[in-house]
């Protein structure tokens, strides 16, 4: 009777009705009726689950229901993998790798790991490729004696499952709880998933999907690779931010005419304003070249000692968000009025200057896709810089030699290496939340996008990208965390705004006098 109810169970839960159809959603999960699941594979026809408690490998068809079972040739059974012929597991207890003939339940080949906790393992075709958790690598290997032929850092610090899917390989991570997905050529995480459940381990790809089994919650997960979705939004904060800028006049002369400019925010795909923007004073509005709205606020005739003060609040939704980018799926056709405007040259990039020009060609030889050119960019951008905030905003053949920079020197660096790539570039500025909910931001932050055909505007910020792991990186391409009211969006060289961002200002003064300007973001959680 147990049987049939287990057996109806995963019926129900494995059924093909789709859930959702994000990359990385779940379309099926089936209910284990063993307690410790760690590997899995598929061969066309079932799913082999390796179990920790009992060493031993059950083989489930499409209902759950256990067609085969063998015993694992060692104690701590963690990663499997199916070539077409043996079933492949690894015990990182023992550091061995074996393969399985099925048919027979014999152990036909027996290798050591060349790492000492192999918790994971695939096949491409040709090689195994292996996970350690204690190296906290990817390996290449011989299947035949175990050598090792390529080796690059795991995306996070506990690997845990493997598999290989439409030329990349996919490795869980069971710390952040994701799974990522990585080029075998050069290691560098692409994208990132959600796991479904808390304990994520093994991996096996299933035409065209992914299967999860999960250590904690004894479930088998068929995840969502590729659908028409190119980002997901999620994390939403809710708040209200009030951004200040005040100004006042010194010295013995008369500011006769100061204008302040402020970008205007507006509804992006992370962000949405609930409520009208609400200006301490009516402003005039203009655009400028980059189709930025800007507020206007002029005062004149101010003695000294005289203050003038403008703020604007705005009540926001504010989300992180991930673009799913499929390097393959990048297209090559840059619409003509964005390759005119954000291909451009301009003083702080200075494209054509040898150094830019010889250093592109060096990074992006031999490349095509534009999103390998952007990537490989930025990965040089972050091997090479170190965040420094100085003050001044040097030209892009300046910071790169120099080899630091603040967020902004960052960003000019940045764009001047995509726009010489022949990839549309620009930067967003924004107010932040600096740590707790209700905080203040005096410092704020930019970072660019560059423009991806078939995906569009597709945020990277190499200053939060340089980071040892291949996770942080990749988190830093492609998207955001939930921190940030976006102001302006520009190419730089703004009528209004020149080459700052949020805001900015201009004075004519007569006589000796100076002005103090000081501007500053208060943020204020909001409660449903």
């Amino acid at each position: 009777m147990r049987k049939c109810v287990l057996i109806l169970v995963a019926i129900l839960l494995f059924s093909p009705h789709k859930i959702s159809s994000a990359p990385g959603d779940v379309t099926r999960k089936m209910g284990l009726s063993f307690h410790h699941p760690t590997g899995v594979a598929w061969n066309g026809q079932e799913v082999w689950i390796a179990d920790r408690k009992t060493d031993m490998f059950y083989a489930l068809d499409e209902s759950g229901a256990v067609k085969q079972k063998l015993p694992s040739p060692g104690y701590f059974p963690s990663g499997l993998a199916w070539d077409g012929n043996w079933l492949w597991s690894t015990d990182p207890a023992d550091g061995k790798i074996y393969a399985t003939d099925v048919k027979t339940g014999q152990t036909v080949r027996t290798l050591d790991s060349p790492g000492p906790s192999p918790t994971g393992i695939t096949w491409d075709g040709k090689w195994l490729w292996i996970c350690d958790n204690r190296l906290d690598q990817i390996l290449k290997i011989d299947p035949g004696d175990g050598t090792t032929i390529v080796s690059f850092p795991s995306p996070a610090t506990d690997p845990r499952g493997i598999t290989f899917g439409e030329g990349y390989l996919w490795c869980s991570d069971r710390i952040r709880d994701k799974i990522y997905m990585v080029h075998p050529e050069n290691g560098m995480a692409v994208m990132i998933l959600d796991a479904p459940g808390p304990f994520t381990w093994g991996l096996a790809w299933k035409e065209g999907m992914l299967l999860n089994a999960d250590y904690q919650d004894d479930t088998l997960y068929q995840l969502v690779v590729q659908d028409a979705d190119l980002y997901k939004t999620y994390e939403p904060r809710t708040a209200t931010v009030e951004f200040t800028t005040e100004a006042v006049a010194l010295g013995e002369g008369s500011i006769d005419i100061l204008e302040i400019f402020y970008a205007v925010p507006s509804d992006l795909p992370h962000q949405k304003l609930l409520a009208p923007l609400e200006y301490s004073i009516p402003p005039a509005f203009e655009k400028d070249r980059w189709d930025q709205q800007i507020a206007l606020f002029r005062f004149e005739g101010m003695q000294s000692g005289d203050k003038a003060e403008v703020s604007l609040r705005a009540r926001l939704e504010t989300s992180a968000i991930r673009y799913f980018i499929f390097p393959e799926k990048v297209g090559k056709k840059i619409p003509d009025k964005i390759r005119k405007l954000y291909l451009a040259d301009e003083v702080k990039y200075d494209i054509q200057n040898s150094y830019i020009q010889e250093l592109v060609k060096k990074v992006t030889a031999g490349e095509d896709n534009l999103y390998w050119k952007a990537r490989k960019l930025y990965q040089y951008l972050i091997e090479n810089m170190e965040y420094q905030l100085a003050g001044g905003w040097n030209t892009a053949p300046t910071v790169l030699k120099r080899k630091n920079g603040s967020c902004s020197e960052y960003s000019f660096s940045y764009i001047a290496l995509c726009r010489a790539a022949g990839i549309p570039a620009r930067y967003v500025g924004s107010l932040v939340v600096r740590g707790d909910e209700a905080s203040y931001d005096d410092v704020f932050h930019r970072w660019n996008e560059i423009y991806l055909p078939s995906y569009g505007w597709v945020p990277v910020d190499a200053n939060a990208g340089d980071k040892d792991l291949p996770a942080d990186q990749c988190a830093a391409f492609g998207g955001i965390s939930n921190r940030f009211l976006v102001t302006t969006a520009g190419g730089g060289n703004s009528e209004y705004l020149g080459w700052s961002y949020n805001h900015e200002n201009r004075w004519v003064s007569s006589g000796k006098c100076r002005l103090r300007l000081e501007s500053t973001a208060e943020w204020e959680p909001v409660s449903e």
